[in-house]
């Protein structure tokens, strides 16, 4: 978040509008979306609206939207928001401008899971999956794989805890592969929330506790803050 601001003000210094908006669609919205800053994602995705309105950047637009659609959700504004991102993502797709549109399809995914939606949340995270095989994108495959568990332990299915456990597991092993501590985090939170109901909840404070320790900084967003209160439950 403070290699954002500074981008966002080297941007704003030199009066350039595609650096402003890179800097803005590239690290500004996403990061503080991810962070949970939801007032700073509020703040960046007007001015990637308002830059790419006011000069007619049209696929860049839709990234804004994208992002708009994304907070909306976050800040309970459900149905409104998963109309918002599912045209932008949409509209992606038609024009064939691909990049970011596998983890937009993630946070359609995560949107249609707050709905509790879950057959139409396993259609957009299944069509992520497959576009991230396809062109080798693998940035986020631990979050889209943690985001499938927990769409199908949505369904309640007979098998629905074997099958997220084993996507869980893989969400870990990509992570820890990739060295992408904040992917591990989120991964392990959601395997952990499943122990502890599945009454393992010393597995499940085993597993999560050591990942925890090992932030030094961001106690604050909302993942780290997730993290910690499920670790209170465990013990």
């Amino acid at each position: 978040m403070r290699t954002v601001e500074s981008n966002i003000d080297d941007a704003l210094s030199i009066n350039h509008t595609l650096s402003l908006c890179n800097a803005l669609a590239q690290a500004a919205c996403p990061v503080a979306l991810y962070a949970g800053d939801l007032a700073a994602a509020e703040r960046f995705t007007a001015m990637l609206l308002d830059q790419t309105a006011r000069h007619a950047l049209d696929v860049w637009h839709a990234y804004g939207r994208c992002f708009k659609g994304i907070l909306l959700i976050k800040r309970g504004d459900v149905d409104v928001g998963l109309r918002l991102l599912g045209a932008a993502v949409d509209e992606l797709r038609a024009a064939k401008f691909v990049q970011y549109h596998t983890t937009f399809l993630g946070g359609l995914a995560e949107g249609f899971a707050v709905a509790r939606q879950a057959v139409q949340g396993l259609a957009a995270i299944d069509e992520a999956l497959a576009r991230a095989e396809l062109t080798e994108e693998r940035w986020a495959m631990a979050e889209l794989l943690r985001m499938r568990g927990e769409l199908l332990l949505l369904q309640d299915q007979p098998k629905a805890a074997v099958a997220a456990e084993e996507h869980f597991l893989q969400a870990l092993d990509w992570a820890r592969r990739q060295d992408a501590l904040s992917w591990e985090l989120r991964g392990a939170t959601s395997l952990a929330r499943l122990r502890h109901r599945q009454r393992r909840t010393s597995e499940a404070g085993k597993l999560l506790a050591p990942v925890y320790r090992r932030f030094k900084e961001g106690f604050k967003t909302t993942d780290l803050i997730t993290a910690k209160a499920l670790l209170d439950t465990l013990r």
